[in-house]
């Protein structure tokens, strides 16, 4: 924890266009306050990307203010008070003085411009948020005790708890937000109103929720801010899945906690994140999202088998499904929820691999199916062992690192990375002299099986394999198409 830097630094480490806008607004004779996150960051030894200021001039006279200052200018946040401009390469949002609220049957927040600073503070959504450096001066305001949150590392609102989140239930889900993201607890109050009003989350829209759950997963600390929402029963309305993981353990205590097990996988699998350079760049949505998910079959697949063990087959298939479901319904992207869910659905694949060994042909087609995710199956995969058996743990570990070497050892040989078959769809209808269709796409497979099974084939041993499989179609299939004349 940082103390507030001297004015003569604070003019160094802020960026030179903070000041030139203050004297603009300060010419037209309106007050002008950067707020919010830079100031926490300033508090925290570092410089927010973020420009957020605030001031008691109207949109429109911001609007007068920037004039000929901004090389770019957005009003989509107008009716909010907010304008967003770019000068050079920053980019800079000047929000009027305000006060808002939400009426509980809406998601649309009631809107009144105000006229100080201190009001406007009060209504921010933590008191480690609610602090301003008025400007030119550099003056700190802090009126809720916002630097001493910050050092006691817990969240506090302004004011009464369920004021805020009654105002914006977003704000329980940012809460959690800034648990993973700065590692500090919530205030009891906070805490009890989170409970109590855990349900007010549902007016909230999907992409809402969904863009702080983002950015939760890819905090620093993700299990405090997942642990957070699952106590406070807001993951029962926007996680429901990760809930349900905190199965009841039968008194023979058979099988581990499945919930402490993903929250233990989902920090495993964030300490093998590779550098901007490296494959599976960090933070990774993708990566950490599926391993806290991994798991989410288990509770609809449980079984107490006569032996007295528990099974949960075909969890893996099962909890894909899960996947697929709660991200659509949190309006993820398409490309997210394939991988994802792709990566759930391969978690178990290596399984078994250290006491039986596979066939060349199986380590094709387990890079083969896990594709562009092959990097990030390697760290789920690793990730999930998180057993306390040290012979276990290193017997697993040993043969994945054996398994990483046979692939190596295969790329090296073939075109691993991209497994073709050995005649393409054109080749394909050249040799047996079809047009494109279905029985083209069945060749083209029957031709990947083969190259999968057995490696690159040479070009004649690779037609007259086609010709044989060719030969053993029904005649209805081989049959010559009608041209239509």
């Amino acid at each position: 924890m940082h103390q507030l830097p001297e004015p003569a630094a604070l003019r160094e480490s802020l960026p030179a266009v903070v000041f030139d806008l203050a004297d603009r607004f300060s010419a037209a004779g309106f007050e002008l306050s950067l707020v919010g996150g830079p100031i926490r960051d300033l508090f925290l030894g570092r410089v927010s990307p973020d420009l957020d200021f605030t001031t008691d001039a109207t949109p429109e006279q911001t609007l007068a203010a920037i004039d000929g200052f901004a090389d770019a200018v957005w009003e989509v946040g107008r009716e909010f008070g907010t304008i967003a401009f770019r000068v050079g390469r920053d980019t800079i949002e000047v929000t009027t003085y305000r006060a808002e609220a939400y009426d509980p049957a809406s998601r649309k927040p009631i809107v009144a411009f105000g006229t100080s600073l201190e009001d406007d503070l009060f209504r921010r959504d933590f008191s480690m948020n609610a602090m301003a450096l008025r400007l030119p001066k550099l003056e700190l305001v802090d009126p809720f005790g916002g630097y001493t949150d910050l050092e006691a590392g817990v969240i506090r609102t302004p004011g009464a708890p369920s004021s805020s989140f009654s105002d914006d239930p977003l704000r329980m889900m940012r809460a959690a937000r800034f648990a993973s993201q700065l590692g500090v607890d919530v205030h009891d109050d906070v805490r009890a109103a989170m409970v109590d009003m855990a349900e007010r989350i549902s007016i909230i829209s999907a992409e809402r929720v969904r863009d702080e759950l983002v950015k939760l997963i890819c905090g620093a600390h993700p299990r405090a801010g997942v642990d957070l929402l699952v106590e406070t029963g807001l993951a029962d309305r926007v996680l429901p899945e990760v809930s349900a993981l905190q199965l009841e353990t039968d008194e023979h205590h058979r099988h581990k906690d499945v919930y402490q097990h993903s929250l233990q996988v989902l920090e495993q699998a964030a300490g093998l994140e590779t550098d901007a350079d490296g494959p599976v760049p960090g933070p990774s949505f993708v990566l950490r999202f599926a391993a806290l998910m991994h798991d989410v079959g288990k509770p609809a697949t449980r079984r107490f088998e006569p032996s007295g063990s528990v099974s949960f087959r075909h969890h893996d298939v099962v909890g894909s499904k899960l996947v697929k479901k709660r991200m659509r319904a949190l309006r993820f992207d398409n490309d997210s929820i394939k991988a994802v869910a792709r990566l759930v659905e391969l978690h178990m694949r290596f399984y078994g691999y250290g006491e039986a060994g596979w066939s060349d042909s199986a380590v094709r087609r387990y890079v083969n199916d896990a594709g562009d995710l092959l990097e990030f199956l390697h760290r789920l995969t690793r990730s999930d062992v998180t057993t306390r058996n040290r012979r276990k743990a290193e017997r697993l570990a040993h043969a994945y690192d054996d398994l990483e070497r046979r692939i190596e050892q295969l790329a090296e040989q073939e075109e691993l990375a991209s497994v073709r078959p050995d005649l393409d769809g054109k080749a394909i209808m050249d040799l047996l002299g079809i047009r494109p269709g279905p029985v083209v796409g069945r060749a083209y497979k029957h031709m990947l099986e083969l190259r999968l099974d057995n490696g690159p084939m040479e070009h004649d041993d690779a037609v007259a394999a086609l010709r044989a499989w060719w030969a053993s179609q029904p005649e209805s299939t081989t049959a010559p198409a009608a041209t239509g004349d």
